[in-house]
């Protein structure tokens, strides 16, 4: 009898320590990262309480989230503000795509995480891998091997990049361009330009917003590509959202107060999907994925830095 009364306060102090995790990840001290690599260490040592819910509610918050980003978006300032990389965006987001397949291809890895780290490495990071997942029905397994790759790269570009910036003599305008370009999340972007002037942060963020409407057609693509022989083709409903989001902020003004806080908000929802997710990744799904996906994450930034980094310096 005592033995199965402990048991039950242990399930229920489990419980209870999970929903304190969670609403830990809605505030501002737990960044993206933190809350992968927390949930997964809480799955490690005490389980996950309420597994069989966890893919679902993984499934509805990432469409909440990205929705949600889309009322930080002024489609007509970003596009105006990024006309000066946008050869070069357009450029490297479809080497980025084409050279992620074929390596993809020759390490015979999952289709479904070729995609998301090829995603999240030619556009925006985690929320190109949080607009996709869905789309293409990725496992928890798959979004996690992608977040933590991407999550990892942005890590020691952060650390890197204003060194190497100082080292090639790039003026503030030509290093703002090529964190834009080479550094997955738009945190690091900003962190990264930060470092190295004003000038190179302004011109970082403009580019790198303009950069994150991509998000649009590559999910339009992914659902022809991803589409099964007996699937009907529609366009995602949480796409067409976004979309509509950014065309609702666009043009209909609304207060910087209301904006601020949707986009804030959806912020926080995503770290808090982050924390399911790792709560969801076992060691043993880690082992399944190998070594593979790091060497596609890496080499895809090593291609599209190098390659950035000379066309920025030369043109």
């Amino acid at each position: 009898m005592n033995v199965s009364k402990g048991k039950i306060e242990k399930s229920l102090l489990i419980k209870i320590a999970f929903i304190i995790a969670l609403i830990a990840c809605l505030t501002s001290f737990v960044s993206g990262p933190m809350a992968l690599i927390g949930g997964f260490v809480f799955y490690y040592l005490f389980g996950h309480p309420y597994l069989k819910f966890n893919q679902k509610a993984t499934n509805w918050l990432l469409k909440i989230a990205v929705v949600g980003l889309g009322f930080g978006m002024n489609i007509e300032e970003t596009l105006t503000a990024g006309k000066d990389g946008l050869a070069l965006t357009i450029i490297s987001i479809v080497l980025v795509l084409v050279i992620g397949f074929l390596i993809g291809k020759f390490l015979k890895l999952q289709k479904e995480t070729t995609h998301l780290i090829s995603s999240g490495t030619a556009i925006c990071g985690g929320s190109a891998i949080a607009a996709i997942a869905p789309i293409i029905k990725a496992s928890e397994k798959d979004i996690s091997i992608a977040l933590g790759t991407i999550f990892l790269l942005n890590s020691i570009a952060l650390l890197i990049f204003p060194p190497i910036g100082l080292f090639f003599s790039l003026t503030e305008h030509q290093f703002g361009l090529w964190c834009a370009i080479a550094i997955h999340d738009t945190s690091s972007v900003v962190g990264a330009a930060n470092a190295y002037g004003d000038e190179a942060l302004k011109v970082a963020t403009a580019v790198k917003l303009a950069r994150a409407l991509w998000i649009i057609p590559l999910s339009i693509v992914s659902v022809f590509l991803f589409k099964g022989k007996n699937d009907t083709l529609k366009i995602p409903w949480f796409i067409l959202l976004f979309i509509a989001a950014i065309l609702f902020n666009s043009y209909f003004s609304l207060p910087n107060l209301i904006t601020n806080s949707i986009t804030s908000a959806s912020k926080l929802i995503l770290v808090l999907t982050l924390f399911l997710i790792g709560a969801g990744l076992s060691i043993d799904k880690i082992k399944s994925a190998g070594w593979k996906p790091m060497i596609l994450g890496i080499s895809l930034w090593v291609i599209i830095s190098v390659i950035s980094l000379v066309m920025i310096t030369l043109y």
